[in-house]
């Protein structure tokens, strides 16, 4: 399984609100693509930052799946420019799972 670690510096006093709006919309959004999503989480060690997490069953489904989302309707009309302007920076890392990778029920898949 792939797995995105993203980690989002947001704009000073902006990260309510993008957790609002990821709970309202995006997480929903996303879904609906076809991708797993864990997140948001709140960084504790900084007010301005949030963690959150997606999952694809190969490599080449990731890339599928987010070419369908960020070329369509849905993240061009609906989710960008509400979100974009919340972020300051964002990075992703791309991981693989081990083979004794255990998910949240303490099972090797998600």
């Amino acid at each position: 399984m792939i797995i995105e670690i993203r980690r989002y510096t947001l704009k000073p006093g902006r990260r309510e609100e993008f957790i609002d709006f990821f709970e309202r919309e995006n997480r929903a959004a996303l879904r609906e693509a076809g991708m797993l999503v864990f997140g948001p989480l709140r960084d504790l060690e900084n007010p301005d930052k949030v963690h959150w997490m997606r999952a694809f069953p190969t490599l080449e489904s990731r890339e599928t799946l987010k070419e369908g989302f960020y070329n369509g309707p849905v993240w061009n009309e609906r989710i960008e420019h509400q979100v974009m302007p919340m972020i300051a920076h964002y990075e992703a890392e791309v991981t693989e799972t081990t083979g004794g990778f255990e998910g949240f029920g303490g099972r090797p898949e998600l």
